[in-house]
């Protein structure tokens, strides 16, 4: 049956998944290991541990767990029988599943579990903040993300107490898309994040984790995990942080991704705003003041946005979107330069970008311009 079921992934992933269920084993030694490889995993898939082990470029606490494995494949049936087990899914480096913007991150996992069903590329905001802000402000928090999400704008945030939480419901409200990234595995989850699963699962919203099946949450992963919320949004805003919150990892994982990172300016007098000040004193981000700073870095209109709920899926689209799609960036093109890269017809292109002009994938600048979202 293993046999059978490890047919699903190929060999690559086979051993993507084995290796990444390794404590200590992390993106950059994943990249050594294939190296190692000649450019592939596979060949360790097929390969006895014992024969290639004393001479991978791994740390001593690495091999010697992996010298206890005979081979990677039924490891990886393991990890993948406990994912079906749970109900996460598993979602590889170019899958559609995969964030594409988190992907271009330089230490991206190489892996993502998840539960939910990740929608179309979007332009995404990371909403970040302490957990235990100033009196009244996780309503305004919550506010600000509902106008963020009908603008068409996913919220990206880490599921905990406080104003993450608060920006989550706020995307829930307004039926748009919120994605949490966890700090534990997703069968790990604390109380809270396992009551606010079925709300995401039932409102379109996505969990997910790059950490393996039973691995719970600690001191350190959960600064690891902020590079992700970052990473895989356009824009990073602090909306509420002391000069202790955890959100500040987020806000320096942006920078060092190169994502535009907002800070809410707060009172001087309270502790709450004063890891917020501090950025904006520092030159570290940029003043929010209110949703159209934030629309205005994203390049989104919110008066033209598509409303939450009516993007479809990726399966809806036709062939011809799909392709019309894939030969767009985020640097907007004319229509004529993308006919000449294209195999389409005039008429048969301006039908494709119209169809993901209506799924809100595409924007039209003046011009003629076309820009993916």
């Amino acid at each position: 049956m293993a046999d059978a079921e490890t047919d699903i992934l190929t060999a690559e992933q086979q051993a993507c998944l084995a290796l990444w269920a390794v404590p200590g084993l992390g993106p950059r030694t994943l990249v050594a290991l294939r190296a190692f490889a000649d450019g592939s995993l596979a060949p360790l898939a097929a390969t006895p541990v014992r024969d290639w082990v004393s001479q991978a470029p791994v740390s001593s606490q690495v091999r010697r767990k992996l010298a206890s494995v005979e081979r990677l494949a039924p490891v990886a049936w393991r990890v993948w029988e406990a994912c079906r087990a749970s109900g996460m899914k598993v979602a590889f480096q170019g899958q559609a599943a995969y964030p594409e913007r988190l992907a271009e991150v330089e230490d991206a996992p190489p892996v993502l579990f998840y539960r939910g069903v990740p929608g179309l590329p979007r332009r995404r905001l990371a909403m970040v903040g302490s957990r235990h802000p100033d009196q009244g402000f996780l309503p305004f928090a919550r506010r600000f993300a509902r106008q963020v999400a009908a603008s068409g704008v996913g919220v990206v945030s880490g599921a905990a107490l406080g104003v993450d939480r608060a920006c989550h419901w706020g995307a829930l409200d307004e039926g748009g898309e919120t994605w949490a990234f966890l700090g534990s595995a997703l069968d790990a989850l604390d109380t809270a994040q396992a009551r606010l699963l079925p709300h995401f699962l039932d409102r379109g919203g996505v969990f997910f984790s790059e950490l393996p099946p039973g691995v719970r949450a600690s001191t350190t992963t959960f600064p690891r995990r902020n590079r992700l919320i970052s990473g895989a949004s356009d824009a990073v805003l602090v909306l509420r942080a002391g000069k202790d919150s955890g959100s500040l990892y987020t806000a320096e994982a942006g920078r060092a991704q190169g994502r535009p990172v907002f800070a809410m300016p707060g009172d001087v007098r309270q502790e709450e705003a004063a890891g917020c000040n501090a950025l904006l004193r520092n030159g570290e981000a940029a003043v929010c003041l209110g949703p159209n700073d934030v629309w205005r870095v994203l390049k989104v209109d919110p008066l033209a946005a598509v409303p939450p709920g009516t993007m479809g899926s990726w399966e809806d689209l036709s062939a011809e979107a799909k392709g019309a799609f894939a030969m767009l960036d985020r640097v907007p093109r004319s229509f004529d330069e993308v006919l000449v890269g294209s195999t389409f017809s005039p008429a048969a292109l301006a039908s494709a970008l119209v169809e993901l002009e209506l799924t809100g994938l595409v924007i039209q600048h003046p011009g003629r311009l076309y820009e993916r979202i």
